[in-house]
């Protein structure tokens, strides 16, 4: 099994452990008193909002750290000592350069300089490509979006089921998707701009739920794209990669 798979489901049982705690304290006991006040210390309804709301944490966690993850094993895969630059695809050979050369860091002319000329002599030399990394951007606005844009500049298309599209897709609260309401309530309450009371809202288990199960399916079927991508060494050229 692929690392990226056990890491995944790791991260997947946080999210259903907690749900399933919420769920539990959701269920009517004798007379249709909720759990919730029937344990020892009941709890409040402001204490329930805020579990809900920390679901949305979690599923974000999910998110970042599967892409994170994701493009981190593409750069090692590349820069596992096997590939000149040349044998990288166009798309990869552009980080490989973004990363040796640092052209998206502010840095003085002598250093610059360095930086250039040790890519140039990566270059002329044809040493295979070392451990590099690849800039992910992201910065807490992970959503479908940019997942998207992301892969393609990778250099692959992510062709998830329709079915699955349709729900990434579908608005489920402020017209957001669910990915995109994951990501915008994460944002707000990183900056303090809604209580954990405002962003759990009108919600319940099931909703929850719904938006885990869409999250799961969509970011499941990324990193399935991800593993294909890297174990069929797609991130180098055609011709190397048949003649490997």
């Amino acid at each position: 099994m692929s690392d990226l798979r056990i890491f995944f489901n790791e991260r997947l049982e946080e999210v259903d452990a907690h749900l399933l705690f919420l769920s539990a304290m959701e269920q009517s006991g004798q007379g249709g008193v909720p759990q919730f006040q029937r344990v020892p210390t009941p709890v409040t309804p402001m204490q329930q909002k805020i579990l809900y709301s920390t679901v949305y944490l979690q599923l974000y966690n999910l998110i970042e750290a599967t892409m994170s993850r994701s493009i981190d094993e593409v750069a090692t895969a590349a820069g596992a000592g096997s590939w000149a630059a040349a044998d990288l695809i166009p798309q990869l050979r552009k980080e490989w350069v973004r990363s040796m050369a640092k052209t998206h860091v502010d840095q003085a002319p002598d250093k610059r300089l360095i930086a250039a000329v040790e890519m140039a002599s990566a270059l002329v030399s044809s040493v295979p490509v070392g451990e590099f990394k690849i800039d992910r951007g992201g910065g807490g606005n992970w959503d479908d979006t940019l997942i998207e844009k992301i892969s393609a500049r990778l250099g692959f298309e992510l062709r998830l089921s329709a079915p699955i599209m349709t729900r990434v897709k579908q608005k489920v609260r402020n017209d957001l998707g669910p990915l995109g309401l994951v990501k915008s309530l994460r944002n707000q309450l990183a900056h303090g701009s809604i209580s954990f009371v405002e962003c759990a809202g009108e919600t319940d288990t099931t909703a929850l739920m719904s938006i885990r199960d869409t999250t799961e399916a969509y970011m499941r079927g990324v990193m399935e794209t991800f593993v294909g991508y890297i174990d069929g060494l797609n991130f180098v050229v055609e011709a190397r990669r048949t003649n490997s």
